[in-house]
């Protein structure tokens, strides 16, 4: 390992080395803009995860491999005479400049109140998207959303022209509403129907919808149950290890001592 600094130059000429027919690697060369789709998706989850455990030895490494992601689709986008990475950061800039006049502008709109920021910012948005073509306030709301945080953005936006509840009360009654639907299609010793399926979506679309009114976020609250869940369990493994016999010695009453006993640890 060398102590030479890179520069952001550096990293675009070791992409184009990267992708060069003859001497790059024979795994980039054979990358599409669809092919790395998921990579850059589990970049991103890799910066949130090192952002969650607060390891900041680790996030730069992260954040370096997230704007490889990038840099790779800039490549793409040169080779094929479309766009370049400096492209990228005039769209960016612009966009950023454009979308704060109360720090870029006039004087005149830096006094501008919040809710005057809010009202700018959605039409803004409106004429981006008016010149993309969409003419629905959800057009680009990304399909590639983690299907919670995509239904809150979703909540969110039909909200801002009035379409959402102002009490709490009916939210949670159109909880219980889509429980007893779901209920309803439960058929004993069959497979999940169709319309199982669209009734279970319909429910963790209202329970999104209610975090949302309680000003949880719902991606985070699941991730925190599943780290509570994940342990806790770890800790039932643990006594079922201590005791001395498998899992499938245990009945699942003695497994739920343990877990209850893990829950009073945690307590204390």
């Amino acid at each position: 390992m060398t102590d030479k600094q890179y520069q952001m130059v550096d990293l675009l000429r070791i992409m184009t080395q990267l992708r060069h027919p003859e001497q790059g690697c024979p795994w980039d060369q054979q990358q599409t803009f669809a092919s790395i789709v998921p990579f850059t998706l589990e970049e991103a989850y890799e910066v949130a995860d090192a952002i969650a455990n607060e390891d900041w030895q680790a996030l730069p490494s992260e954040l370096g491999d997230l704007l490889f992601q990038v840099v790779f689709y800039a490549e793409l986008g040169r080779e094929q005479n479309q766009f370049d990475f400096d492209d990228v950061v005039n769209r960016i800039c612009h966009k950023l400049i454009t979308r704060h006049p109360h720090v870029f502008g006039e004087q005149s709109e830096r006094q501008l109140s919040e809710q005057q920021l809010k009202e700018n910012w959605e039409r803004q948005k409106a004429t981006e998207r008016q010149a993309r073509a969409q003419t629905s306030i959800l057009d680009d709301i990304p399909k590639a959303l983690p299907s919670l945080s995509r239904a809150v953005k979703i909540q969110k936006r039909v909200a801002r022209v009035g379409f959402d509840w102002h009490e709490l009360a009916p939210v949670v009654d159109k909880v219980q509403e889509e429980i007893a639907e779901v209920l309803a299609e439960v058929a004993p010793d069959a497979p999940a129907s169709a319309a199982l399926k669209e009734e279970v979506g319909d429910l963790l679309f209202a329970v999104a919808n209610l975090a949302r009114h309680l000003g949880v976020n719902p991606e985070d609250a699941l991730q925190t149950a599943n780290r509570k869940f994940e342990r806790r369990f770890q800790g039932v493994e643990q006594r079922v290890v201590a005791s001395g016999k498998a899992f499938e010695e245990h009945t699942l009453e003695s497994l739920e001592a343990f877990w209850q006993q893990v829950k009073q640890t945690e307590s204390k």
